[in-house]
């Protein structure tokens, strides 16, 4: 049965999306409720017909005015209860004790395909009672990026957010300069972050508390639903693992979130708010686009580790649960897993490079892949080599095509020894079979940061979509290598990256 219900009326079709009100209902005073403003003259940019299906959609009905006017906020749904969040927030180390939802606003659940609880939420539809000022919108090169990072992560088969919908409001937002203003529509696992717990933990609310990690058990963890005594500690160490395999995807494709904050770290181990990120392009563990990450905080090498601080910083509102009457108890318990992360994340990244690499067998051959992996990794680095085609070009070699891995370096002799090397420990694998596993690891197109800049200006400037839709076509196939895509897989010129920087924006 459709979800979305379309029904005659005399003057037009009018379309009612069935939405749950799982958190609204389950959660009072985790929130409060507000209201989009209305789109003066909503157009719809982008629709995601994939995402559509998934949730169990049937849209084959709806024209791109009625979905402009729908994803707008222009025409709620009759069972939309929309919301702002609640949450505070550790931002570059700093505790802010009130964030919460600014700019987007929940309108509720849907429950998709598969079964699954699945919040719709708008993002830049106007002011809520935590916009501290703002006025809560967004641009359409934001909510463009957004919908284009996601659908990109998606592909790659990383844990993502992604967008339904991407509407212009035909309104202007002020930034530095005017900008068109648009609304995203964001599909989420749910929206409950480290920074929901930090609120009510803040406040020194541990019924609130329990009562929240009771909902995620239920809704993200129903395996640890009969737990009684551990349940508190065993949902640490659960959020850990979905964490660590987050990270772990990220640093397999070179990507960068760039706020890491914990009000930036979903609880569901989805990427959530892409804001200032970018993928990796000469390789550099100290690579950093974001305009506001001066310190580097954030650094593509340092995000394992800042994912194990933000986790430290959501078992603290958990120490309470875990053992009210043995605090000592509860710290020992909790900084277990979270040490135990750190060689968890360690373990999945090998998992992962082992598989970029071609390389498979024992456990007892972990620690001399290591060393071929980190010699691949210092020769990128110290040439400056991309670090997406180096991989990929790599997958060539296996096949005893090295030409194209060595013309990314300055000389062929400075591949020599680890060429020789890597072939001896591939042994006599199957070599055909070994490149086509690799490429299944290493993609050949990523969302380019000076492609993205350009399918951006030219939708912000021009209303001109067509440079957008053909980069979001080439992303959403990345491992797929294609004649007459070749620009699409180059590095932005060394000028254009070395000034490169990104902005928060939805």
């Amino acid at each position: 049965m459709s979800l979305l219900k379309v029904t005659q009326g005399y003057s037009a079709t009018v379309f009612h999306l069935q939405l749950e009100n799982d958190y609204f209902d389950k959660l009072p005073g985790f929130y409060t409720q507000s209201l989009p403003d209305s789109a003066p003259e909503p157009n719809l940019l982008q629709f995601n017909a994939g995402l559509a299906e998934e949730l169990g959609l049937d849209t084959d009905a709806l024209d791109s005015a009625q979905l402009g006017r729908m994803f707008s906020g222009n025409e709620l749904p009759e069972t939309a209860k929309p919301l702002a969040q609640a949450y505070a927030g550790h931002q570059f180390g700093g505790f802010v004790p009130q964030l919460g939802d600014g700019r987007a606003l929940l309108l509720g659940e849907l429950v998709d395909a598969k079964g699954n609880l699945r919040d719709v939420a708008l993002k830049g539809s106007g002011p809520t009672p935590f916009s501290r000022g703002g006025d809560g919108k967004a641009a359409v090169g934001p909510v463009l990026r957004e919908y284009l990072m996601g659908e990109a992560m998606h592909a790659l088969g990383v844990p993502t957010t992604r967008a339904l919908a991407a509407v212009a409001t035909g309104e202007s937002v002020r930034r530095e300069l005017p900008l068109p203003g648009a609304v995203l529509t964001r599909v989420a696992s749910s929206h409950i972050r480290v920074g929901t717990f930090q609120f009510f933990a803040a406040r020194q609310k541990y019924d609130q508390v329990r009562l929240l990690a009771d909902y995620v058990v239920d809704r993200h963890y129903p395996e640890l639903a009969e737990e009684e005594t551990d349940r508190y500690l065993l949902l640490l160490r659960a959020v850990a693992e979905k964490q660590a395999l987050l990270i772990a995807n990220w640093m397999r494709v070179g990507f960068i979130h760039g706020v890491m904050n914990t009000d930036n770290m979903a609880i569901a181990g989805e990427t959530i708010d892409y804001g200032p990120c970018a993928f990796m392009e000469s390789y550099s563990a100290q690579t950093v686009f974001s305009s506001i990450d001066s310190g580097g905080r954030y650094a593509y090498g340092n995000q394992p580790m800042m994912a194990g601080w933000n986790l430290a910083r959501f078992a603290e509102t958990l120490l309470p649960l875990i053992d009210e009457a043995d605090p000592e108890r509860a710290v020992e318990a909790a900084t277990e897993v979270i040490e135990g992360f750190v060689s968890r994340y360690e373990e999945l990244w090998l998992v992962n490079m082992r598989a970029k690499m071609g390389l498979s067998g024992p456990s007892s051959e972990d620690e001399a892949d290591r060393k071929i992996v980190q010699e691949w990794l210092e020769l990128i680095e110290e040439n400056q080599v991309d670090f997406t085609m180096a991989w990929r070009r790599l997958a060539d070699a296996a096949e005893g095509n090295t030409d194209g891995v060595t013309d990314l370096f300055p000389s062929a002799d400075l591949l020599q020894s680890f060429l020789e090397s890597w072939q001896s420990r591939l042994g006599e694998s199957n070599a055909a079979e070994t490149a086509q596993s690799m490429r299944a690891q290493n993609p050949i197109y990523i969302p380019r940061n000076h492609l993205i800049e350009e399918a951006l200006a030219a939708a912000t400037e021009n209303g001109d979509l067509s440079l957008f839709e053909r980069l979001l076509e080439v992303v959403s196939h990345p491992y797929e290598e294609r004649t007459g895509l070749e620009s699409y897989a180059q590095p932005a010129p060394p000028g254009f990256t070395a000034c490169y920087k990104t902005f928060c924006g939805t």
